[in-house]
């Protein structure tokens, strides 16, 4: 079976009709009562790196499922009146993220260039997060 499509076209299709916050953008917008940054990376990324305070951990595979209200899994904060700031370690699974939840109806939804990695590096505020057993 042959790709038809890479995984780095679904991304720059994703980033052609999404918002993305420049890092900057994403900073000034921290601690905001507004606003909630959703962190998409699997458990052991945020174990091993840590996460930005106060993020929301929603997994990239329950996402969709967390939003929708009629699903099993909703989780009411998204039905919250704020501006969702996802993220993934380098903004590629978050652009592909925010575009399914575009296409939902999640209109608040953007991401940020670069993602957890590009925050981190230049001293945006992170904490450790605890392994659970």
């Amino acid at each position: 079976m042959a790709i038809t499509i890479s995984s780095k076209q679904l991304v720059e299709e994703a980033n052609a009709k999404i918002k993305t916050l420049s890092l900057e953008e994403a900073k000034e917008k921290f601690g905001q009562d507004d606003v909630q940054f959703v962190d998409i990376r699997d458990v052991r990324e945020l174990e091993r790196e840590g996460t930005i305070p106060g993020a929301l951990h929603a997994p990239r595979g329950m996402l969709e499922f967390w939003v929708d209200p009629d699903s099993p899994y909703f989780k009411p904060v998204f039905a919250e009146d704020k501006q969702f700031i996802f993220y993934c370690q380098s903004s590629w699974r978050s652009a592909l993220s925010v575009a399914a939840l575009q296409d939902m109806g999640l209109n608040t939804a953007c991401h940020f260039a670069g993602g957890y990695s590009n925050w981190e590096k230049t001293g945006g505020p992170t904490e450790a997060r605890e392994k659970k057993s």
